[in-house]
């Protein structure tokens, strides 16, 4: 029903003047139905621990979402998982973050710990490499949770969705304690 109201709606003529004719043209102009796809794409926790808001995140470049909008995991292990299917956009030198492509264009940031860039990868084995194609819910990284704690770093694990103007709204479902591989937040693309 609303379909054939837009279509009504939009089928109209205009009259037209030509600039080398002075005369009236009449020009019927149709525009394409217009047909709207909502792409949602199901975000799993990167780690076993408790999922946070990122505003809760102690740094303020994530929890003021300069970054962009996402959630947090305070990791009870160092496993730390893929949060979305996709392809390894990026591995930063110091190891301590990595961005995905989800086949629907989704950005997503994954970043272990809070000022562990200064760390220069020590506590962190990476198990991907760039442009490697991963499924939700694969290892990416082993950190050292105990070293990251040791250098006095939080450990606080976020996941970001970077590409703001793609996205129509992000919804986290589920805090607290909550498993790895758990789909706690969707994204609207």
């Amino acid at each position: 029903m609303m379909k054939d109201f837009f279509k009504n709606f939009f089928n109209f003529k205009f009259l037209q003047k030509s600039e080398e004719n002075t005369s009236n043209q009449e020009v019927s102009v149709t525009m394409a139905e217009a047909e709207t796809t909502v792409i949602v794409e199901n975000i799993e926790t990167v780690a076993d621990g408790e999922v946070i808001a990122i505003t809760d995140v102690k740094d303020p470049v994530f929890s003021q979402k300069m970054m962009g909008d996402g959630f947090a995991v305070e990791p009870e292990n160092g496993k730390i998982y893929a949060p979305v299917s996709g392809t390894i956009s990026s591995i930063f030198p110091t190891k301590h973050a990595l961005g995905l492509l989800t086949e629907n264009g989704l950005e997503v940031l994954v970043h272990i710990g809070l000022d562990t860039v200064s760390l220069e990868g020590k506590p962190f084995e990476v198990h991907v490499a760039e442009g490697q194609t991963v499924s939700a819910g694969d290892l990416l990284v082993t950190a050292d949770l105990g070293a990251i704690k040791e250098a006095g770093r939080e450990t606080s694990t976020v996941v970001v969705f970077t590409n703001a103007q793609a996205i129509k709204s992000v919804s986290v479902e589920t805090f607290g304690k909550v498993a790895a591989k758990t789909v706690v937040a969707k994204v609207e693309l």
